[in-house]
């Protein structure tokens, strides 16, 4: 490695993992907050959420990645321009490009890096927070029971309590609602002057001992034989009743991560792409269907003519016919066709093209009932047409949602070797290092970026662009712009030429000079 490349690759690696660590931060806080009602309440450990946070954090990864990239090569060339030293590696005939050249193999390796993490690590990522995130929802919040609250935390059961001592044991004025017999007893009460609450201490069971108390029962009515009968309230008092608990419901149980392994984020590449076939071969079948559903009534089979016999042939003119002779067989009588049956006879052989409308075809007592059934006939058509056409819609859709997932992978790791071609040259442009223009100039590339992700997504999803096209177009856009700022600082000029605007204001205030002077 030369000098010019290890000076390079030294002074991008530390503002990279710095601009990383601090984007990947935003991101993950961005997140959790879409989250933080999900979580908040629930007694989640430590470990938990560290876990919690460090799938999110690789599920990141790809959004990272590109505005590191951006900060880290803004703030590298932007050094070496503040303090003229890209300015003497210049002189010394070194294009810019060659200087670039450990930049734009770091932009490669993060471009890589970025795409296998979206084929094969984030998917696992997703999967594990998603089953995760489902548990701590499925989970009941924290135990808790505060002073002249009522806590329906314990399933069937309504706690309340006057009062807690410091010691967060002795509680004063308990009143419990037993509703675990709800249909045996109608009403089920303890009272309760004094006690003792605590947990085992293996976590397993929550006991409350009760001091100086009455329990009140009154039992239901079930039946029309029992309700007919009487009977008494129970009033029981007692000294001293413990009441135990199993903790397990508050305990978070794991969800079969197979109930989420085929959603889109879950997925790799090589099954969004076989995911996306699938969903082609089956919009293809069901305008099939619908095709062969609407032709059914068309297709009639054809009608085969009845063969007429010939008429027998006369007698020969001087043969004699025998007495008691059996007679020629009659002509067969022609048939009607299959659909004609309904026709008035006389009208078998008028043109159709001679009636006023095609119901007239039909006898008029016929035509009522073939309206009604011409008529049922069409709303059942129209009905699996709806139906055909939504189950169609539902595919497409979710052939782009699987697309623009497919190829956002693509377009995210190639951004990354995109902004190294912005940030670069305008570090050089601008000639500023630090944190302050570097991470302005940064934001605003990326607010563009994503911007135009978001339009482009909506685009796929009306069917405007493909799904290809909608990832891609944001990389499209901004190549142009990298190509036209990397030209500018390749030939060491101004990003904006101001010349122009500094000759019209001159000639504008020479005018207003010469008002002045005529006036005057």
């Amino acid at each position: 490695m030369k000098k010019i490349d290890k000076l390079l690759f030294t002074s991008f690696i530390g503002p990279f993992a710095v601009s990383f660590f601090i984007a990947l931060f935003v991101l993950i806080m961005q997140f959790l907050w879409l989250y933080i009602d999900d979580i908040a309440g629930k007694g989640v450990s430590i470990f938990i959420m560290l876990e919690l946070i460090g799938y999110l954090s690789v599920s990141t990864f790809p959004m990272a990645l590109p505005i590191a990239v951006l900060i880290a090569s803004v703030m590298v060339m932007g050094n070496l321009a503040e303090r003229y030293e890209l300015s003497s590696m210049k002189s010394a005939g070194v294009p810019l490009i060659r200087i670039m050249r450990s930049l734009i193999f770091c932009a490669a390796c993060i471009g890589l890096f970025s795409y296998i993490c979206s084929d094969f690590i984030i998917p696992i990522s997703n999967l594990e927070f998603k089953s995760r995130l489902y548990d701590i929802r499925r989970q009941k919040p924290a135990l808790t029971l505060e002073k002249g609250v009522f806590n329906e935390d314990f399933r069937q059961f309504v706690i309340k309590i006057g009062s807690k001592e410091e010691d967060g044991e002795t509680i004063g004025d308990v009143l419990i609602e037993d509703q675990t017999n709800i249909g045996q007893v109608k009403f089920n009460q303890i009272l309760a002057d004094s006690g003792q609450m605590y947990t085992t201490k293996d976590k397993r069971f929550f006991v409350m001992n009760l001091f100086h108390g009455t329990q009140y029962q009154e039992p239901g009515n079930q039946g029309p034989q029992v309700q007919k009968q009487k009977f008494p309230f129970i009033r029981t008092n007692f000294s001293s009743l413990t009441k135990v608990w199993d903790m397990r419901e508050f305990e978070m149980v794991s969800t079969d991560k197979d109930r989420f392994s085929q959603q889109r984020s879950m997925l790799s590449m090589n099954q969004l792409r076989a995911n996306m076939d699938s969903l082609q071969r089956s919009m293809q079948t069901t305008r099939q269907a619908f095709a062969d559903d609407l032709m059914v009534p068309l297709k009639r089979q054809p009608v085969k003519p009845v063969p007429i016999a010939p008429p027998p042939p006369a007698p020969k003119p001087g043969k004699k016919i025998k007495f008691g002779a059996a007679p020629p067989p009659a002509p067969p009588v022609p048939q009607h066709r299959p659909g004609f049956d309904r026709l008035p006879k006389q009208d078998l052989n008028k043109p159709l093209n001679q009636y006023p409308n095609f119901a007239e075809v039909f006898r008029a007592s016929d035509r009522p009932g073939i309206l009604k059934e011409a008529a049922a006939r069409i709303k059942t058509s129209q009905n699996q047409l709806e139906t055909r056409n939504n189950q169609v819609d539902a595919r497409r859709k979710e052939y782009v949602k699987t697309g623009y997932e497919l190829y956002t992978k693509y377009s995210f790791a190639f951004v990354c070797f995109v902004f190294l071609f912005i940030g670069a040259p305008m570090g050089a442009i601008i000639r500023k290092g630090g944190f302050g223009y570097p991470i302005l100039v940064s934001i605003i590339f990326f607010v563009i970026f994503i911007v135009l992700t978001i339009v482009c997504k909506k685009l796929a999803e009306s069917y405007i662009l493909t799904p290809f096209w909608a990832a891609m177009v944001p990389c499209i856009v901004l190549i142009p712009v990298g190509f036209y700022l990397t030209r500018k600082a390749m030939n060491d000029s101004q990003l904006f030429s101001t010349d122009r605007i500094d000759r019209l204001v001159n000639m504008l205030r020479e005018r207003l000079e010469q008002q002045k002077v005529k006036t005057a």
